[in-house]
């Protein structure tokens, strides 16, 4: 229950950023949008259509449409989102903030969208519209996250050309881009892990002191040289960035002579890290 209240109010945060990015930065300098959000500036820029009301109404349609691919949570924290972003967006229509700077504006207007958005599907919501089309690439393709919304932003920032004009497009795709950084940051959170790989003769040395100090898992990947045909126990080790000057220490010390390879990993589940059911 306590999570469950934690989350409805990171939603909340999350909308309110989102409105304060359209209501403070975009609009009053005459930016796009991507998604439904994107399609409500541009009726607002034509009709004078409230973008609080008009969000609400697509969305809702949207929400229709695609609940199916949402489960039951996802479901209800998307419609908290889209109901507190439409009321945020029609709140917050007349705040302005004094900043002529359109450079400043699209950097700003990026980092509060991003915030916002990331917020909502960090707790596992969404804005509806294209951040649902997002989530169902992300479910059936793999696709990250921030980059499919990005994408399918993109599309609809660019049919905004003819109502804002080069320039404003550009400011547009610059604030689109920094909010999908943003959100890939607030969303992925700061603890990037790394798989290191280690080929060395002292592979029992290694793998024992990795147990002892670092607490770490080791797995064994039996394997053979190509050229010579002998046999090589591999280890494969998950850890922390900042763990990995620890694991070159221990292997420095064992075996100078060993070959080491380390990457990035974006997602780690199972013991010591992320439970897979979350």
């Amino acid at each position: 229950m306590k999570k469950r209240c934690i989350d409805i109010l990171m939603i909340i945060v999350g909308a309110f950023l989102f409105a304060l990015a359209i209501n403070l930065f975009a609009i009053p300098n005459g930016f796009g949008e991507g998604g439904v959000t994107g399609v409500t500036i541009i009726l607002y820029y034509l009709f004078q259509w409230s973008p609080g009301l008009v969000s609400l109404i697509l969305n809702s349609i949207l929400l229709i449409v695609g609940y199916k691919f949402l489960d039951k949570t996802t479901t209800i924290y998307t419609i908290i989102a889209v109901a507190f972003n439409s009321l945020f967006l029609h709140l917050t229509e007349s705040w302005h903030i004094a900043s002529d700077e359109l450079m400043i504006n699209a950097i700003f207007g990026g980092v509060f969208a991003g915030v916002g958005i990331g917020l909502i599907i960090r707790v596992g919501g969404t804005t509806a519209g294209s951040t649902i089309l997002a989530r169902m690439m992300h479910k059936f393709f793999d696709w990250n996250i921030s980059y499919a919304l990005l994408f399918f932003d993109l599309i609809v920032a660019f049919s905004s050309y003819f109502i804002i004009g080069p320039q404003s497009l550009m400011f547009t795709i610059v604030m689109l881009y920094i909010g999908t950084k943003v959100m890939d940051f607030i969303i992925e959170g700061i603890s990037s892990k790394k798989a290191v790989t280690i080929v060395s003769k002292e592979q029992d040395k290694i793998a024992e002191q990795v147990n002892v100090l670092m607490n770490r898992g080791v797995t064994v990947i039996y394997g053979h040289g190509h050229y010579t045909k002998d046999p090589k126990e591999i280890l494969y080790i998950v850890i922390s960035k900042q763990e990995v000057s620890s694991i070159k220490k221990i292997v420095r010390g064992i075996d100078k002579e060993a070959f080491i390879t380390i990457h990035d990993v974006r997602d780690v589940f199972g013991e010591g890290f992320v439970d897979i059911s979350k």
